[in-house]
């Protein structure tokens, strides 16, 4: 089991779960740029967990640990034994995806329509909580639709508190369950810091981390500070940021964790991540499988365009090896010569 304090220390900064982009590839190029976050999986379903092909659903390596597993469901007898899989499995946390608004999602009773069933959800994290000795934790909206905040976002943490949970991280906007795509749902409700803050105030004995809308490690150095607006946050959960600029998780180590530790550049972070794409290449992965997950690596620099380019053209060539990798990356150092050249 991961420690305790480790994981609690972990959650000041972790890259949330997104579907069809944080799969164990992309959380081991993750874990290249910072040691200390707390990587998710995309959502697994429980019925996926219980009855499709583990390995390939919730199959991870070692080295990316700290991890959470998320999960989809409603049923707590299901919740409970897809818990129990996933601490099986070695996984650091199982959490409960009770934000996600997709109409599939909904059809099948689980993510952000849950936030209008506080009662079903505590049910659902008892079980989940008997059944393992890892935490279990909740990401939800601060509500959806019509609802207030109170009777969303507070009456689920109330619910799920009093079943013996103590750990929330929380997508600082509504879902609109009619009428927006989930594309849509993750930009046009507006965001709402501050409720965030208020919930912690008024839950200090509880860790709530924020998520939604977070840009860059200024932004979630704020939201762990104390201001006017309210407490300081436990922990704050970067999504696309992290994901289209990896680059920026090579700070976290020193800027969010206070480690005396350098930072981790593009360079350095693909050098650490090689021996996994050659052992993951070796046993047939394909090469675009995991180099889909570099393409924004070098945001901002010379011969980034260039780096994409061939790793979205020549990555999936049938056959393609790392040779592919170094000549993107010889793109980018021939371009900082000629720059430093000019």
């Amino acid at each position: 089991m991961w420690p305790a304090m480790d994981l609690t220390r972990a959650r000041r900064l972790s890259v949330a779960p997104m579907m069809d982009w944080t799969d164990r590839h992309c959380r081991a190029f993750h874990r290249a740029f910072t040691r200390q976050a707390l990587l998710y999986t995309e959502m697994v379903t429980t019925g996926a967990v219980i009855h499709g092909d583990r390995a390939r659903l919730i199959g991870f390596d070692p080295l990316e640990q700290p991890v959470a597993l998320q999960l989809g469901g409603s049923d707590p007898a299901d919740l409970a034994e897809a818990a129990r899989i996933g601490e099986a499995e070695g996984y650091a946390e199982i959490n409960l995806n009770v934000g996600c608004p997709s109409d599939r999602v909904q059809s099948g009773r689980f993510g952000a329509c849950l936030m209008r069933e506080p009662e079903l959800v505590a049910a659902c994290m008892a079980a989940m909580k008997a059944a393992v000795a890892v935490p279990v934790t909740v990401k939800c909206r601060i509500g959806v639709d019509d609802q207030s905040t109170d009777e969303g976002l507070f009456a689920l943490v109330a619910a799920c508190a009093d079943a013996g949970v103590d750990t929330f991280i929380v997508h600082a906007r509504k879902a609109w369950l009619k009428g927006l795509s989930p594309k849509e749902n993750r930009d046009v409700p507006p965001l709402d810091y501050g409720v965030v803050r208020r919930l912690k105030g008024e839950r200090p004995g509880l860790s709530i981390s924020i998520n939604g809308g977070i840009a860059d490690l200024d932004q979630a150095e704020a939201l762990l500070a104390e201001t006017d607006e309210g407490p300081a946050l436990d922990g704050v959960m970067l999504g696309r940021a992290a994901y289209h600029e990896p680059a920026l998780l090579g700070q976290a180590d020193r800027r969010i964790f206070g480690l005396a530790a350098d930072d981790v550049g593009p360079f350095a972070a693909i050098e650490a991540y090689r021996p996994y794409l050659a052992s993951r290449r070796a046993a047939g992965v394909p090469l675009s499988s995991m180099t889909r997950h570099m393409l924004g690596v070098m945001h901002g620099r010379p011969g980034a365009r260039a780096f994409r380019r061939i790793l979205t053209v020549e990555a999936n060539q049938p056959g393609a090896g790392l040779e592919v990798l170094d000549r993107a990356l010889d793109a980018v150092r021939e371009a900082e010569a000629r720059r430093q050249a000019a």
